[in-house]
């Protein structure tokens, strides 16, 4: 017999997908077989199929040691990937990564190594602080497109990730971008609002001038930096955060962004050697929360930001970014 204490990664969720982590030789057919037999108690009572765990319960295990004995081998898939990651921050509940451009955020079918996410997770995985088969799995808070660069938030623990996926949607958390367009600005400073609707058949979305169903509002702020070559540099502030929002905008007003072909011309594009896609970065966070954060209070007041923007540094490299 084991008995288990619950520690806050659990909490709120349910014992079944508890014991799938806790034993990994057992089959989901003989988790139900020791639940219906009352081999498994949460805080000495019969545990069930609907059973929804709290941090600092007990679950007693009456079942044989073999069903454990996985759960400390090495994994043969995170033990053998050499993780690449820029790290501007991390504490025990969440880790800040600066996404290269061309990295794509998630695995998907063509890929399963080499993505943030799953270098993100052999780095916790290889230094202790995780395990497969027994700990929550490491996610993503938010995710940029593969050729954008810039901060990605992955939450360590189920508790990090709720709270930040609640500031994120109460707009505590600020996104600053960096882009490079084509053309120069009418206006130095301004804001973008249009509707947004996915056209997934394109795998781009349409930029509307007024709402219709199935359209959602897109609200972009803007500030030009700099222009030469008949490129601007412009910072932006995120209202909303829609897919493809910053480039489908600054196309719709007739500047698109620097090597960005599928919302702009790759003839421009061609023109100043950028093909390789979209000038675009997420560069900066500011953190600022609203009353208690819970376990990311220490990120309240913070301010990150990437420490290189490739495209800045090749199109103006006169332009000195200033430090958070």
């Amino acid at each position: 017999m084991k008995s288990i204490s619950v520690d806050k990664s659990w909490d709120g969720r349910r014992l079944t997908r508890f014991l799938q982590k806790t034993m990994p030789s057992a089959t989901m057919g003989q988790i139900r077989k020791f639940l219906r037999l009352g081999r498994i108690k949460v805080d000495g009572r019969k545990g069930t199929e609907e059973t929804t765990l709290t941090e600092g319960a007990v679950v007693d295990l009456y079942v044989e040691d073999a069903f454990f004995e996985d759960v400390e081998r090495e994994d043969p898939f995170y033990s053998k990937i050499r993780p690449k990651l820029t790290i501007l921050y991390e504490d025990e509940h969440i880790m800040l990564l600066d996404k290269r451009a061309g990295l794509i955020c998630h695995p998907d079918e063509g890929e399963k190594v080499n993505t943030l996410l799953t270098h993100a997770q052999a780095y916790l995985y290889q230094k202790g602080a995780w395990h497969p088969k027994r700990d929550f799995a490491p996610a993503l808070c938010n995710r940029i497109d593969r050729f954008t660069a810039g901060i990605v938030i992955l939450a360590k623990t189920q508790e990090a990730l709720r709270a930040m996926d609640e500031k994120i949607r109460t707009h505590e958390v600020q996104k600053y971008y960096l882009c490079i367009v084509h053309g120069k600005m009418k206006y130095t400073d301004g804001t973008l609002r249009h509707f947004l609707m996915k056209k997934p058949e394109q795998k781009k979305v349409a930029v509307l001038r007024k709402n219709e169903p199935g359209s959602k509002e897109a609200i972009t702020y803007y500030q030009a930096i700099d222009e030469a070559n008949g490129l601007t540099l412009c910072e932006c502030l995120l209202g909303t955060g829609r897919t493809h929002q910053i480039r489908a905008q600054f196309a719709a007003i007739g500047h698109p962004l620097l090597g960005d072909n599928q919302y702009g011309h790759a003839k421009q594009n061609e023109k100043y050697g950028r093909m390789n896609g979209q000038a675009l970065c997420a560069y900066r966070l500011i953190f600022d929360f609203e009353g208690d954060a819970g376990c990311l209070n220490t990120l309240n007041g913070l301010t990150v930001q990437v420490r290189d923007v490739p495209f800045v540094r090749e199109y103006f490299p006169e332009v000195v970014i200033p430090a958070p």
